[in-house]
């Protein structure tokens, strides 16, 4: 089977957040269970200017039509990472302002608009036409709608899937959005392109997809409902009704965070052999400048410093926290107010509390590795990766039970949990964890447990090979019909 694996950001060549890990692990783990998986992305600037990348250049110049009066010019680059061919697509216009994770996302649609119609005429440059397109979150939202209203006969068995990592993004942008593409004005209706009087590149990728489905089986369920739906959730409801919504839990990379073998935290260890982890704790603190103390955990966490991720409450919990005996380090960049209360809060409990508002992933390794306890108390969680790689690394999650949160962390076997996004459930969850950090044989069951359990690829990558044989199917129906 031949699948094209679409996405704005794929680590290790540019990431923000969890998306980038996704579409670096599981296109890797497809390739490893027989499927003939590729992936294409932008040419950013910051992957042009790592030396770490030699890219061969397939094509100086292509042209891609956007509409009657405008035609694009382009260029097609290849490059071979751990077994996994990708193409990446160049255009000065606007990728070469990508300089860092933090210019990543331009503002506007029109160049999210250029990546979806260069993704097909890249492949019949490279006379490969995929069975399967799998498009990621709003960004690639109309690479389904081109497939089905530009695409030519060569196009005409290829299936979509279309995944929905965060529900909250959506793309919306006014009618004339649709004239970037020649796209026929009567598709600015309820039932594929328009959602509240824009156009939504969210529910167009949802409405002509063969399959969509998002990344975990818990959010899928709770995106159905007014609470998490996002004001999508009647279409959510209509895919669910139709078959056609799924919910894939997320793995992760266990060879890239693997602390037997990481070369970012100071010493290596196992779910054999722990002693290592006490060092990275030593290390963490004498780096972020914290002193010395073991008789309270240490809570972690590297996020995006937003209200989603439980910024808000965990910032009116943290003083019960460091009443406790607890020290907290935070690592992550997000919305400036949340920014500044962190910064007073640093300054109130300075032997307690340091945040790190840089984007490192070398860092966020040894805090990872460092931490005794690691906090989610998101308000929604589509998935997680955090609280798998803590679980790697030995480092229990305490987490409020949503989404895929809910389908990997379980109350006093592997984490922490609490139901309510409330500053109480919160601090009564870290009592509970700082209250059996003072049992050590307990707490070392508790982390191995999560060390022990398999986080890898494997198993969602079979559960998307069968997705990609359903969406194949449904459309092979439809060209019969």
């Amino acid at each position: 089977m031949r699948v094209l694996f679409i996405s704005a950001e794929v680590a290790p060549f540019a990431k923000v957040g969890g998306l980038a890990d996704v579409a670096g692990g599981l296109p890797k783990a497809l390739v490893q269970q027989g499927i003939d998986c590729r992936v294409i992305l932008p040419l950013y600037e910051m992957i042009v200017q790592d030396p770490r990348w030699n890219l061969k250049q397939l094509k100086a110049r292509f042209e891609v039509r956007m509409n009657a009066e405008w035609t694009q010019s382009a260029s097609l680059w290849e490059y071979e990472h751990e077994g996994v061919t990708h193409y990446f697509i160049g255009c000065d216009r606007w990728f070469s302002h990508a300089v860092d994770s933090s210019t990543l996302y331009q503002p506007g649609g029109d160049l999210h608009a250029f990546f979806a119609a260069a993704v097909f005429r890249a492949c019949e440059e490279l006379d490969w036409i995929p069975e399967i397109l799998h498009a990621n979150d709003w960004h690639t939202g109309f690479v389904p709608v081109l497939l089905r209203e530009r695409g030519s006969a060569q196009w005409a068995n290829t299936a979509s899937v279309f995944t929905i990592h965060n529900l909250a993004y959506q793309g919306e942008f006014d009618i004339d959005a649709l004239n970037w593409l020649d796209l026929p004005h009567h598709l600015f209706n309820y039932h594929q392109v328009e959602a509240w009087g824009r156009v939504n590149f969210l529910k167009a990728g949802m409405a002509f997809a063969e399959k969509v489905n998002t990344v975990s089986p818990t959010y899928a369920a709770q995106i159905q409902t007014r609470e998490y739906g996002c004001a999508l959730e009647g279409m959510t409801q209509f895919l669910a009704d139709n078959g056609r919504l799924s919910g894939i839990l997320n793995g992760i990379d266990t060879t890239v965070f693997n602390p037997a073998h990481d070369p970012d935290i100071q010493a290596p260890f196992s779910v054999q052999d722990l002693s290592g982890k006490s060092e990275c704790r030593a290390a963490l603190l004498k780096e972020v400048g914290l002193p010395h103390q073991d008789s309270a955990p240490i809570f972690g966490m590297v996020s995006r410093l937003s209200s989603q991720k439980g910024f808000d409450i965990l910032l009116d919990a943290a003083p019960e926290l460091f009443d406790m005996g607890a020290q907290l380090v935070v690592q992550g960049l997000g919305e400036p107010t949340i920014v500044q209360g962190y910064k007073a809060l640093e300054a109130r409990y300075p032997g307690q509390f340091r945040l790190l508002n840089v984007f490192d992933a070398s860092l966020a390794q040894r805090v990872y590795a460092g931490s005794d306890a690691f906090l989610m108390p998101s308000a929604f969680e589509p998935c997680g990766l955090g609280q798998m790689i803590a679980m790697r690394y030995g480092t229990v999650p305490v987490v409020r039970q949503t989404g895929g949160l809910m389908d990997s962390v379980f109350d006093c076997l592997n984490g922490f949990t609490f139901a309510h996004k409330s500053v109480s459930e919160l601090v009564s969850a870290c009592r509970r964890a700082v209250d059996v950090f003072g049992d050590k044989p307990r707490w070392q069951e508790i982390q191995r447990h999560g060390m022990e359990a398999d986080w890898g690829w494997d198993a969602s990558a079979a559960r998307y090979i069968y997705l990609y044989s359903q969406a194949a199917r449904t459309r092979a129906g439809h060209v019969m019909r």
